[in-house]
């Protein structure tokens, strides 16, 4: 009788042990799931401030070749004025130095006058008056060199001195044509130095100022990364989901959609 009660003894031990200890192994199971989704999450916010870092060095990129385009038009403009006022001015030396044959009886050792000259077309008889007088002329070269000189200081990396810069072109140059994108790049500054409140001050005057402008849905995208930065998530919120409605389909309205998405893994954690 021992021998037989033994080993069913053993056995109905086991049993009874063998619930507790799958209980054991589940319970470790949820927990290694759930960090594995904590660090999955974590994985994902990585990768999307990854992906906006991508494509704002995109976005500057862009705006360098925009640039670049803008001055090729210029320098092209330049080159056909240029031509047009040379060949109207040889149009009337040759015209005017071009003696008419002496009349009939005359003496060939009379100078007869000179034919009056043709008159050239405006376009080549003056210079076109989109490019003003000498004046203008010049204070648009020192606006072009100021702003290009603050560009420079910006593509260098040198964010104090191209925030500095930018805002003194401002001072000089209020209405150029090139301020929408000065105040711009003044803005950027501030905000790669973390300096969001007067970052979020310059994109949100280039908005007001400039509605229309190509600057405009990413300076709206900077508003809501500067309220991001200053800790204000539900301004944040509210603005990057704007940029998403009012500029649908373009960079500015994806990297808003990116940060939304972090924004609201930040908030489940």
């Amino acid at each position: 009788m021992y021998k037989v009660f033994v080993p069913l003894a053993f056995a109905a031990a086991l049993v009874v042990a063998a619930p507790a200890s799958a209980q054991r192994a589940s319970l470790a199971d949820r927990v290694a799931v759930l960090e594995q989704r904590a660090a999955d999450n974590q994985g994902n916010i990585d990768l999307l401030n990854q992906l906006t870092a991508l494509r704002t060095e995109v976005q500057s990129l862009r705006s360098q070749v925009e640039e670049l385009q803008q001055q090729n038009e210029q320098l092209k403009s330049q080159g056909r004025n240029q031509y047009l006022d040379l060949d109207g001015r040889l149009n009337r030396i040759e015209s005017g130095a071009t003696p008419v044959a002496p009349p009939a009886g005359q003496s060939p050792s009379v100078s007869a006058t000179p034919a009056p000259a043709a008159p050239a077309p405006t376009v080549r008889d003056t210079t076109p008056t989109i490019h003003g007088d000498p004046g203008s002329l010049s204070k648009m070269a020192d606006e072009r060199s100021a702003y290009e000189t603050a560009f420079d200081a910006l593509k260098s990396g040198e964010y104090t001195e191209s925030a500095r810069r930018f805002q003194q072109f401002l001072v000089d140059f209020p209405a150029g044509s090139y301020a929408p994108n000065a105040r711009y790049w003044l803005g950027e500054s501030f905000y790669v130095t973390q300096n969001y409140a007067s970052a979020l001050e310059q994109f949100q005057s280039l908005i007001s100022q400039h509605p229309t402008h190509d600057k405009t849905p990413g300076a709206l995208l900077k508003v809501g990364l500067s309220q991001y930065g200053m800790n204000d998530l539900d301004a944040a919120e509210a603005t990057l989901s704007r940029v998403g409605k009012q500029y649908p389909g373009t960079d500015a309205a994806r990297t808003a959609e990116d940060r939304l998405h972090a924004i609201q893994l930040a908030r489940l954690r």
